[in-house]
């Protein structure tokens, strides 16, 4: 039974708004300081995985005075609202039943001696545990920040158990040493109470202005509806994503073109936000097309009256105003300071603007002298929907972490656009691969960088800078490094030894504690390195073997290790991801529901198998709004793209089928071939055709094309497009695009009208045989071929078929020209809106698409 969207989830009236924050989050945003600087502290994921071994191992060495993990909760409550502050205190220490004898004094000296000397200490402790790949030795002091989240938990702690006095303990811990150095701080209640007011004050700017927002926002949704008539169907659909985000569920779409998914889904997620179900909407793609749908999209409910904040977020590479990204204050002018700027940078963006794009984001940077990468990190906080990539929500190396970090969760709503892309996606997101030759290079690169130093050294005769050393400093730190790489190597080798061209391994842990020892020496190596001319190299590859570990540690029975000689004569050692269903259903877990949808979804308890879906989870097939006779759909049963099949006369008669078609309707069409080398083969043949018309033009998408290059291509297929600057003359009669089925121009591209009037599609669209493809399909057994080679063929089929009716003015023919689209295997496969389908040969092909365009 659907539920209506106005018997939604109701805060009662006497209730006050709630803002979250974690302490962390709240101290870190509001004393950050200084510079970006990629040159220390690199290992995230690394310091994360050391930190909580070394956490667990810091808190068992502690005696029974000690309670580590303590949750701790605050309500900071205003004239309208309240700030719900929360954290976990790495441990407490309760000194006030304890003996002078009891006291630890490795844990806390300052203790013993108070209690020895009869004065009045603290006995409560808050510990706050950091690991740090740093000299712990060498601190002078706690960072700034750091204490500040411990004074927090101290605070909240000192209130709520009324002690008048309470101590701080920083514990810093090398993360590879393992050595330890303590700071302690004590307050009085009186003292800590006065600082954090003092703090809270400066969070105060940023929380009026969320809740002002968040009630404006609320009474926006309410007031508005859904911005067009109903198509039929459409108003169960808007139902189905509603209770689907009500009951905390996941929906698998299938929506044609035509249906208006986009609107579909993002106005019952904002209607759900108006309910106070949702804290923040995910809009993921694989494109950037359709991308600006969605701006769009928020922008028609804009203009009806919706008061919602969006962000885009555009990748590093990207958005970055250098020609290359180097994160530091040495390199980049937007790095030096940029903690210091980016709070007023964010309240500008965010009080000003409600639509953040790319080009909003630049203007801001640039004004503020700011990261823009980091800054559209920053204004998301205060977004209500998120734009993004899959991998800002997925990927274990991407994902945002202010978010989803350290299994932290929300409420929110991931909507995945063209949800077909996922599975290929989260295999790729999740698995991993090494090449031995990378070891071989990195070690070749440093051995020349230590023979350099080492002459250097030897020439000053040891003095440098006159100190006696010979190297500067990170060079010692480097023949560890090439040690590393040199086991690393040999083991590989091994591998190779054993495997003729592919092998399956049951394990690869002696492997991966050798690589795990060579990340732990290149993370110190960056943290220390200076002007050593190698930084870049080492980074390079210290991120490939981080993913590599971080993967490992991820291994289960949906993965496949496999080890390979490539072609090239590279061998490549790799943890594969054959099932992402296990990884991306966590993923999904950290939100409150997802809505995963595609004009391609079929068959759709594949992709729910592949993208998490439970059985309880829904599943939807939404009707087409086009007429069926817009569509003139094809199999031609006299040709093949079978391999065994290829030759020179197939090439000429594929290539005649394609000028039947095209010669029947002047216009523009696009032929999707399996591969660019089967694409040059038939557009040699197809031009060397004697009946082939003046006034029609080739064009060839090529195996690499920049942005520009697509561009220029696509824009050739608009009859207003553009000209190449020495063709004086008229467009072509027809134009006819070359393109790879599967590539840049088979999806995601939208061409209305008489931009596209037929998509003719060479062969099934199956992947090339190869290892992996064959490591899939042993795993799935029974449903191997289908998992591997047909479901995802046909996807693309479906992907290139769907370029050509996309607007109800839209008519147009598709041909599919290969026999095995006769296969029942295949046709099972075919959408609803294919149903009036018709087998031709070469006799009555060119009269039946005559036939189609004559009845329009």
């Amino acid at each position: 039974m659907l539920i209506s969207m106005s018997d939604a989830v109701k805060i009662p009236e006497n209730t006050k708004y709630e803002i979250r924050i974690s302490v962390r989050q709240l101290v870190e945003f509001l004393l950050r300081s200084g510079d970006i600087d990629n040159r220390r502290g690199v290992s995230p994921e690394k310091a994360m995985q050391e930190g909580s071994r070394l956490h667990r191992m810091i808190q068992r060495s502690m005696g029974a005075e000690y309670t580590a993990e303590v949750p701790l909760k605050l309500d900071y409550e205003t004239e309208t609202y309240i700030v719900k502050i929360d954290g976990r205190a790495d441990g407490i220490i309760d000194e006030s039943s304890i003996s002078p004898d009891e006291v630890s004094l490795t844990a806390n000296q300052i203790s013993l001696n108070q209690y020895l000397t009869g004065e009045a200490f603290p006995q409560i402790t808050v510990d706050e545990i950091k690991c740090v790949t740093r000299k712990v030795e060498t601190m002078r002091a706690p960072e700034p920040v750091h204490l500040a989240q411990a004074k927090v938990y101290a605070y909240i702690y000192a209130v709520q158990h009324s002690l008048p006095m309470i101590r701080v303990r920083m514990t810093y811990c090398n993360i590879e040493t393992e050595a330890l150095r303590y700071f302690f701080e004590e307050y009085s209640l009186a003292g800590i109470t006065a600082w954090f007011e003092e703090l809270m004050t400066e969070y105060r700017r940023w929380a009026d202005f969320q809740f002002a927002w968040n009630e404006k926002r609320r009474d926006s949704i309410r007031g508005i509806d859904f911005p067009f008539p109903y198509r039929e169907g459409q108003k169960e659909l808007v139902g189905y994503v509603y209770n689907t985000i009500l009951e905390k569920k996941k929906f698998f779409l299938e929506a044609p073109t035509g249906v208006g998914k986009t609107i579909a889904t993002l106005y019952p997620s904002i209607r759900a936000m108006g309910n106070d179900m949702a804290e923040k909407i995910f809009y993921l793609t694989a494109k950037t097309i359709t991308r600006t749908v969605a701006n769009d999209t928020l922008d028609l409910l804009r203009q009806k009256g919706l008061s919602l904040k969006s962000i885009t977020i555009t990748a590093k590479e990207k958005i970055c105003p250098l020609e290359k990204a180097d994160c530091n204050p040495e390199s980049c002018p937007y790095a030096t300071g940029h903690f210091d700027r980016v709070n007023d940078a964010i309240y500008e963006a965010i009080t000003t603007r409600d639509r953040l794009t790319r080009e909003d984001i630049l203007e801001l940077s640039e004004k503020h002298r700011v990261c823009p990468f980091e800054l559209s990190l920053d204004i998301s906080l205060f977004a209500d929907a998120i734009i993004c990539d899959y991998n800002y929500v997925f990927d274990p190396h991407a994902c945002l972490k202010r978010y989803f970090a350290d299994g932290a969760s929300g409420d929110y709503i991931f909507l995945v656009d063209e949800a077909h892309n996922l599975v290929d996606r989260g295999r790729d997101m999740f698995s991993a691969e090494l090449i031995k030759e990378d070891f071989l290079l990195l070690k070749r690169i440093l051995n020349e960088a230590t023979e350099k130093f080492s002459e250097k050294a030897s020439t000053e005769k040891g003095k440098i800078k006159g100190k006696q050393n010979k190297h500067p400093k990170g060079i010692p730190l480097l023949f560890k490094v090439i040690r590393g790489l040199d086991r690393c190597n040999r083991e590989l080798l091994r591998l190779k030894r054993e495997c003729e061209k592919y092998r399956l391994l049951d394990s690869v842990d002696s492997f991966a504690g050798m690589a795990e020892s060579l990340n732990t020496s290149i993370t110190q190596f960056l943290d220390e390195e200076e002007n050593t001319g190698v930084r870049q190299d080492v980074l390079n590859f210290w991120f490939n073997i981080g993913h590599f570990l971080l993967i490992y540690e991820r291994l289960d029975e949906n993965y496949r290790i496999y080890c390979e000689l490539k072609e090239n004569g590279d061998f490549m050692l790799k943890l594969l991801c054959v099932n992402p269903r296990k990884n991306l259903s966590e993923a999904m877990a950290k939100g409150r529901s997802s809505i995963l949808f595609s004009a391609t979804l079929l068959p759709v308890q594949y992709y729910k198998n592949l993208l998490g879906g439970e059985v309880s989870d829904y599943e939807a097939y939404a009707k087409s709004s086009f007429n069926s006779s817009q569509l003139g759909l094809y199999i031609d049963r006299d040709v093949t793209s079978l391999y065994k099949a290829r030759n020179d006369e197939l090439y000429r008669r594929i290539a005649e089928h394609i000028l039947d078609i095209t010669s029947s309707r002047n216009g523009n069409y696009m032929v999707f071939f399996p591969s660019h080398a089967f694409l040059l083969r038939v557009q040699e043949a197809f031009e060397r055709l004697p009946e082939l018309p003046d006034g029609m033009e080739i064009l060839r998408q090529e195996e690499r094309m920049d942005e520009d290059a697509r561009e220029r291509f696509l824009s050739r297929f608009s009859r207003t497009g553009l000209v190449p600057a020495d063709m004086s003359e008229a467009l072509p009669d027809t134009l006819i695009g070359f393109c790879v089925l599967g590539g840049i121009f088979s999806e995601g591209i939208d061409l209305k009208e008489d931009a596209l009037i037929g998509s003719i599609i060479i062969g099934t669209g199956l992947p090339l045989v190869c290892n992996e493809r064959e490591i899939i399909k042993e795993f799935f057994e029974e449903k191997g071929f289908d998992y591997a080679y047909r479901f995802p063929g046909m996807n693309k089929v479906l992907q290139a078929a769907g370029r050509v009716i996309r607007t109800e003015k839209d008519n147009g023919i598709v041909a599919l020209l290969d026999s095995r689209f006769t296969d029942r295997s295949y046709m099972r496969l075919f959408p609803r809106e294919w149903a009036g389908y018709s087998v031709v040969g070469s006799r009555n092909l060119r009269d039946a698409v005559l036939s189609f365009w004559e009845n329009r």
